[in-house]
């Protein structure tokens, strides 16, 4: 305990002889450590953060193929929101298949009828042998067709896709070819 005049004595400052008395001084950490700590721990939070936008929110792919063509070209870099999980007729979505990605959009979700037949998006639909039309999409499915339907290998060749398979629904592209 302190003495009663020891507790009205002013306190010395820091650094001098008489405040080394009360105990150890800490060592004063550099102005330019604490910055270097301080960056790297943002740098840490940002690429955490960063991490999980684009593994768990966003979806970044490129586009293969004409099969979407004009709406997607070959080249393109697709952005899709993960989270989206309600597809509505005319979405274009980004799936996978055979463990390749590949961009569609819905025809027909589970419950629906989906027709092959006219009114394609930019060619004419035609049915191909695999299934029959107008055709009921499963629950928990959707009918996916590329804009390209000559080329496009889509729900006409395997049938629906799961929803599990849809991996994102396309927010928008940037057109790569010609950079």
């Amino acid at each position: 305990m302190k003495e009663p005049n020891e507790a009205l004595a002013p306190e010395a400052p820091p650094g001098t002889p008489e405040a080394n008395r009360s105990g150890p001084a800490k060592p004063e950490k550099s102005p330019l450590l604490r910055e270097v700590r301080s960056l790297a721990v943002r740098l840490a939070v940002f690429a955490a953060l960063l991490w999980v936008l684009l593994t768990q929110v966003y979806l970044v792919t490129q586009a293969s193929g004409s099969e979407m063509f004009p709406a997607v070209k070959d080249g393109d870099l697709v952005l899709g929101i993960r989270l989206e999980k309600d597809y509505a007729k005319n979405d274009v979505v980004v799936y996978e298949r055979s463990g390749r990605l590949r961009v569609g959009r819905v025809l027909a979700r589970g419950g629906d009828n989906g027709s092959a037949q006219g009114g394609g998006i930019l060619y004419p639909t035609y049915p191909k042998s695999l299934l029959s039309y107008p055709y009921a999409v499963p629950e928990d499915s959707v009918f996916i067709l590329g804009d390209c339907r000559t080329q496009a290998e889509d729900s006409r060749d395997f049938g629906p896709v799961q929803c599990s398979a849809v991996k994102a629904k396309v927010i928008t592209l940037i057109r790569r070819r010609g950079l």
